[in-house]
């Protein structure tokens, strides 16, 4: 019989110098060694979710090559459709009708900050070959690792059902009203299982339709913003200028709101999955720089544009319905015949919009055709959203509970965990009154942020997991100021989310479910800490830093603790050698 951890060395690839090799073989990542969630035999192959890898040309003559950046061109703007799903949109639209072109600088900020936080995600599947849900199932403790699963997934729920939501209102609108939400909903749950098989006729097919729906939604809200015709400068010193003049508490928690739409915590464990779906030999230093040079290049380009598609949107909005009052609104759905007017009260309240209002104001004011164009859009958003939604959950659940289910089986579970909670809401729920739902599923992920920041910035901050691309002193302290204002603006949220609720039985909930928020989280900071460098946090381990001079060995567990004791085997302390035993025990 052998040990469970024999057992889980023999699973463990061959490494150099902390970084993990792989074979054609191995295409995907290393499967945790942890415990196995039930599953298929042992000699049965397991695949993770893409079953091919996109080979990459060689081209030596060129320090940049074009036909290497299109063989990386894919997991970048797969991961942008995160920045395009319908609660971004509305985010938009509603930044748009209450602030202007004023909040255009916190958008473009946001977009900038995400890209950042993209880099150190992508370099982690780079570099490792593990994506962050297997890196985290390998280094935090069973409990920690449990509780951290839990909260991604309900991050993950969330943006999912604003997602599917998002395209069942799509289908309310181009049906006129004949489909009705969960009509909408069913639709979207049939569909998104056939769109998800298409990785079986290539990787790089599957990319392109995810192409064609950016596209589409670039032309849609294209299309709205030439026939709006917004105001350049305007726009322009919105964008460049940060300042909100004449701004109230609306304006702010808009503010707030457009940074947790823009970076969403599950978007972060997607994004190191995907990267590992280039053929990478990840024992070649200058390959893998080259892979970390191309990635974020083409993310570069992916995030640029989504951020040219959330630009229009706010621009439509800001031009078109900024200061507007629900009187004017009414008069001009009376005068065009809309079947809406009901919509909007006669009163000389500011308009108040979401993704269903959205489009019929639009419809209002600029016929039906712009309606029709709107909804499409938003179909494209929700139906690309909502899939790759779906792979952050397998992603996520594969390595955090390392499954070994079949394919199909582990699509199934994780859209039903995400689909019942939805269902449920299109039945109960009119069309009409989904904002306030809104506003909880984006407090729900603000609060989810940290889930995934902190431990992204913790382990790429590591030289025994990321070796020679371990974040420097300014990723280290940029990163931790970045996630720390981040996460400071998105407790913001929360907290003017709760205190609106007026409910004293609620406020004490909410008190002791922040006890324990801020216990798990401080645990997770700690470790952070220690991994930038905090060395006297780590009281545990200090005889083991005093002998080996290594402050992150703390977290080395099953991923390369023998490769660090062969590093260390020859190091002296005070003329004494290390031997392996020392380093083990």
């Amino acid at each position: 019989m052998k040990t469970a951890r024999e057992a889980d060395q023999e699973e463990e690839p061959p490494q150099e110098n902390g970084i993990i090799q792989t074979t054609q073989d191995q295409h995907s990542s290393i499967s945790p060694p942890s415990s196995t969630v039930s599953g298929a035999p042992d000699d049965e192959p397991f695949s993770t979710y893409f079953e091919e890898k996109v080979p990459i040309p060689e081209d030596v003559t060129q320090m940049f090559s074009l036909r290497k950046l299109w063989a990386f061109t894919g997991p970048g703007f797969l991961m942008s459709i995160a920045y395009l799903d319908p609660g971004n949109i509305e985010s938009d639209l509603q930044s748009g009708a209450k602030a202007g072109f004023k909040l255009l600088w916190v958008l473009l900020g946001a977009t900038i900050i995400g890209l950042l936080l993209q880099r150190l995600a992508a370099r982690l599947g780079v570099v490792t070959g593990m994506h962050l849900a297997e890196v985290c199932n390998r280094q935090y403790p069973t409990v920690p690792r449990i509780i951290l699963w839990l909260m991604v997934e309900l991050a993950i729920i969330g943006s999912d059902m604003q997602e599917v939501i998002g395209c069942a209102i799509a289908f309310n609108l181009l049906s006129v009203g004949r489909i009705p939400l969960w009509g909408g909903v069913l639709i979207t749950i049939i569909d998104t299982f056939v769109f998800l098989f298409l990785d079986k006729y290539g990787l790089r097919k599957l990319e392109a339709f995810f192409g064609f729906l950016i596209t589409i939604m670039a032309v849609s809200f294209g299309y709205e913003y030439v026939m709006v015709r917004p105001d350049q400068g305007e726009l322009l010193k919105g964008m460049f200028l940060p300042h909100c003049e004449g701004c109230g508490p609306a304006q702010m928690e808009q503010a707030v709101g457009i940074v947790g739409a823009v970076i969403m915590p599950h978007n972060i464990y997607l994004h190191s999955a995907l990267v590992k779906s280039r053929s990478i030999d990840r024992g070649n230093k200058k390959e893998v720089k080259e892979a970390n040079k191309y990635y974020f290049i083409e993310s570069t380009i992916a995030l640029f544009i989504s951020f040219l598609i959330n630009v229009f949107v706010v621009a439509v909005f800001a031009e078109a319905f900024y200061e507007k009052t629900n009187i004017e609104v009414n008069a001009m759905c009376n005068a065009s015949d809309s079947p809406h007017t009901d919509l909007f009260p006669l009163d000389n309240s500011r308009l108040q919009v979401d993704i269903y209002k959205g489009g019929v104001v639009l419809g209002c004011f600029f016929g039906p055709v712009a309606l029709y164009i709107w909804a499409i859009g938003i179909l494209a958003a929700g139906q690309s959203s909502t899939m790759t939604g779906t792979y952050s959950g397998q992603f996520v659940m594969e390595g955090f509970l390392n499954l070994r289910w079949s394919r199909f089986a582990r699509v199934l579970l994780t859209r039903s965990i995400a689909i019942f909670p939805t269902l449920l809401v299109a039945v109960f729920q009119d069309v009409q009154h989904l904002t306030g739902m809104n506003d909880f599923l984006n407090v729900l992920q603000s609060m989810q942020l940290p889930f995934a920041l902190i431990p992204i910035l913790t382990f790429t901050s590591l030289t025994s997991i990321m070796n020679d691309f371990a974040n420097g002193l300014v990723w280290k302290i940029g990163g931790g100021v970045v996630i720390l204002v981040v996460c400071a603006i998105n407790m913001h949220f929360v907290v003017v989310y709760v205190t609106s609720l007026s409910s004293v039985a609620l406020y004490v909930l909410a008190g002791f479910l922040c006890i324990a928020y801020l216990c798990f989280v401080g645990y997770l900071v700690w470790h952070c800490l220690i991994a930038l460098g905090v060395s006297c946090l780590d009281v545990s381990c200090l005889a083991s830093r005093m002998l080996t001079g290594h402050n992150d060995i703390y977290l080395l567990k099953d991923m390369d603790s023998d490769t660090m004791v062969e590093r260390l085997e020859e190091e002296h302390v005070g003329g004494v050698v290390i031997n392996s035993d020392t380093v083990r025990s």
